[in-house]
């Protein structure tokens, strides 16, 4: 990190009741570059006070909120809209600084905030109840859809814009208010969208952005009978815990949690097309996706040709700094990231895996780690049962449709999977039959701001996009008027 990075790099500040505030209990972690590791910032730690006050200025202003018409609500969002666009630069760079992707990335995921927040400007406008033919003459039946309340929202660090602005967007327009946590690692990225929401003219305590320790934070925030509904990606693991603390209330969750993809390639794939998609959506964010492309079931027929051409594909990557438009792929978040694919390789290796692409760290500062393909995975192989999280690809044969099928749903993960086939049938068939929330057929981009988008099995309940996204935070209250 130089001089000028450091510079660039604002304190880290709470948002709570339309104010800027520290911490009132210390530091709760360090901001790092993960391109050198160097420190940018400290993480102020919220006191049981400050999440009381941002507790209450939630419930506070969601008696304010929820009247506005959804005409004023749709306005400060589009609002916003406009300013992220204005910002977009400087607020790429403080997200590739925080989280380690390109800066391309970054430019790209804020753009797409900012059409997040454009797309449920409008929806707020169709947030329809209706009319049920009464059973009686001269009554009236209706269904009335109405704000939940104060909701509590979670985020991780893997896309530290897009996902606050996906639970955001769609609680604002919907007439909720908001405490959000987002990483700590990843502080910046959401609270440059609250400026920008603030500026936009959004009613202090609408929004509220707290930081500490996960699980103070997370029992505290859900245990409040303040809260009434919960939201949340990241981890199976902490889904399950955040599920049950929910469950106490009892209040509502949308859980977005991990995913293992499968990618089945037939034999009659469009070789060349197929092989730079799947460098790009290996390469996205680094492999940091829960989406991400990671076993990758291939018939015998092509197998050889896309292992070879696949891992030609993935040597050939530009790794390194973010900041550098020359690079294809950022660093890691995290040294934890490292870490963890360096041991899912060896161990793939150790069990008969045979390393085709990368395999290794790069050497000198920095979390980056080469773009990975093992291929003769063996079963037992950890990586295909745990959720890589990182640059890594899995490559195993398969010969008939039914033993592809067989493979690739043989996981306790349900988000996304992938098939790659010129056959019409082909497609029809692995749509029906893949067990996931979102398939892509060559095609890796299985989320959009007007879709639904969630999880079955581990993977989680509830959706996030689309009108289902707005929905979610809302009660339809039924009226019988006699």
């Amino acid at each position: 990190m130089n001089a000028s990075d450091a510079s660039a790099y604002p304190t880290v500040r709470q948002y709570i009741a339309g104010q800027w505030r520290a911490g009132g209990q210390g530091v709760a972690a360090e901001v790092r570059n993960p391109a050198t590791g160097q420190v940018l910032a400290e993480v102020p730690r919220a006191s049981t006070q400050d999440l009381d006050d941002a507790l209450a200025a939630a419930a506070s202003a969601f008696d304010v909120w929820r009247l506005k018409s959804p005409q004023e609500r749709a306005a400060v969002l589009m609002r916003t809209a406009v300013l992220v666009r204005e910002r977009v630069e400087d607020m790429a760079r403080l997200m590739t600084l925080e989280q380690g992707k390109t800066l391309a990335e970054s430019r790209m995921e804020f753009m797409l905030s900012a059409e997040t927040f454009e797309w449920y400007a409008q929806e707020a406008l169709r947030s329809y109840g209706r009319v049920i033919p009464p059973r009686v003459r001269g009554t009236r039946q209706l269904v009335v859809p109405q704000p939940l309340g104060p909701v509590a929202a979670f985020t991780p660090w893997n896309f530290p814009a897009i996902l606050p602005a996906r639970k955001i967007a769609p609680a604002l327009a919907a007439g909720c208010t908001m405490v959000l946590k987002p990483s700590e690692e990843t502080p910046m990225s959401s609270l440059v969208l609250a400026q920008a929401l603030a500026d936009a003219g959004l009613p202090a305590g609408v929004l509220n952005v707290v930081f500490g320790v996960p699980s103070e934070v997370s029992t505290h925030l859900i245990s409040s009978p303040l809260i009434r509904k919960v939201t949340f990606t990241g981890s199976t693991g902490v889904g399950r815990e955040l599920a049950r603390l929910a469950s106490i209330g009892p209040k509502p969750c949308t859980l977005e949690l991990g995913g293992h993809a499968p990618v089945l390639i037939f034999d009659d794939a469009d070789l060349e097309r197929t092989v730079a998609t799947c460098v790009q959506g290996k390469s996205r964010n680094a492999g940091q996706v829960c989406t991400s492309p990671t076993r990758f079931m291939v018939q015998e027929g092509i197998h050889d040709a896309f292992v070879s051409r696949y891992g030609q594909a993935l040597d050939a990557l530009k790794v390194g700094p973010g900041l550098d438009a020359s690079h294809q792929m950022g660093a890691l978040a995290n040294v934890r990231r490292v870490d963890a694919i360096e041991a899912l390789v060896a161990d793939a290796v150790a069990g008969g895996g045979r390393v085709v692409a990368g395999g290794q760290r790069m050497g000198g500062q920095g979390y980056f780690f080469r773009p990975t393909l093992v291929v003769d995975t063996p079963e037992t192989a950890q990586a295909l049962k745990i959720e890589p999280f990182g640059p890594l690809a899995l490559v195993r044969r398969f010969s008939s449709l039914d033993q592809g099928l067989a493979m690739a749903n043989d996981t306790p993960y349900g988000l996304a999977a992938y098939a790659f086939t010129q056959s019409a049938a082909t497609a029809v068939t692995v749509s029906d039959e893949l067990q996931a929330g979102g398939i892509g057929i060559n095609t890796f981009a299985v989320s959009a701001i007007e879709a639904p988008f969630g999880g079955l099995k581990d993977s989680g309940y509830g959706q996030e996009g689309g009108p289902e996204g707005l929905h979610s935070y809302l009660h339809m209250k039924y009226v019988h008027h006699a």
